[in-house]
């Protein structure tokens, strides 16, 4: 996951979502967080039309409850300061999965 810009303020998440982009919340601790791993990057430089950034829930919970992301591995999309999809729950997601929800936020 190390092509994914981590967001470590609520400054940086109202600046990154002027942006096309898709917000990962996920924790250090999460199995399926880490199954995600397998596949993320592959995802990235699928979707070239997103910048992708990564929120620690531990990190930063208050903007995860503001946004009620309750589950992780969860995804958020945004253009230009608007949500345009959100897949948000607690199981695990495959790359298909994934994949499906960012075609669906075109």
């Amino acid at each position: 996951m190390n092509e994914l810009i981590e967001i470590t303020s609520v400054e940086d998440y109202k600046n990154a979502i002027k942006n096309k982009c898709i917000m990962i919340f996920s924790a250090q601790w999460c199995p399926d967080c880490h199954f995600m791993k397998t596949y993320i990057n592959d995802i990235i430089n699928e979707n070239k039309d997103y910048i992708f950034y990564y929120v620690d829930r531990d990190k930063m919970i208050d903007l995860c409850i503001d946004l009620e992301i309750l589950g992780i591995p969860s995804f958020v999309a945004y253009n230009q300061g608007k949500e345009i999809g959100r897949f948000v729950s607690k199981l695990r997601k495959t790359k298909e999965e994934v994949q499906m929800f960012i075609n669906g936020c075109e």
